[in-house]
């Protein structure tokens, strides 16, 4: 009949551990970040005369997909009204676990002289209830796999919608593009 087919253990070892090998790295494959913003909350109104400068605390739920703690460098979010940078934020520097969720509070310090130039358009966002902010951020960092720390850099653009009334948020759209460094 037919040859007898002797195993080889070696053969199979060598193919065992190159599947498990790829279905590792495709597992451990880096992920965007998930940002959304829950709440902004003023915390305090100063008057310039003739402007308003105002603070806000803004909560961010930041999810980690990753399997691996990330840990990053501060860095400052630009909030952005009709086109012109309206404020900005601090993000401390931090890190966070694989897998995790947390909750960022950060303090932002908006621009009455800068609002005042968009003054028209401010007082129709307030009569419809709607108001447009974008935000920007660029965050650095690095993630340990193994003994290895990986640097990435993260760009976030947040488009949110706003009752400028009550400060609800109303919808938001976030993108972010996550670029990792090998060498």
């Amino acid at each position: 009949m037919g040859k007898e087919v002797k195993w080889n253990w070696t053969s199979a070892f060598i193919g065992a551990a190159s599947a498990t090998a790829v279905t590792t790295l495709l597992s451990i494959r880096p992920k965007d970040p998930i940002f959304q913003l829950i709440s902004i909350d003023f915390t305090t109104f100063k008057l310039n005369f003739p402007v308003l400068d105002t603070e806000l605390l803004l909560t961010v739920h930041v999810t980690n997909p990753n399997f691996t703690a990330i840990n990053y460098s501060s860095a400052t979010m630009s909030i952005i009204y009709d086109g012109s940078v309206l404020g900005t934020s601090q993000v401390a520097a931090d890190s966070q676990p694989g897998k995790s969720c947390k909750l960022l509070r950060l303090r932002a310090r908006l621009d009455g002289l800068q609002l005042a130039h968009h003054a028209a358009k401010f007082l129709g966002d307030v009569a419809a209830r709607e108001m447009v902010l974008d935000a920007e951020v660029n965050i650095e960092g690095a993630a340990r796999v193994l003994w290895w720390d990986h640097r990435f850099k993260i760009h976030v653009d947040s488009h949110v919608t706003v009752d400028p009334l009550f400060l609800d948020v109303i919808d938001q759209e976030n993108e972010s593009h996550l670029d990792v460094f090998v060498a």
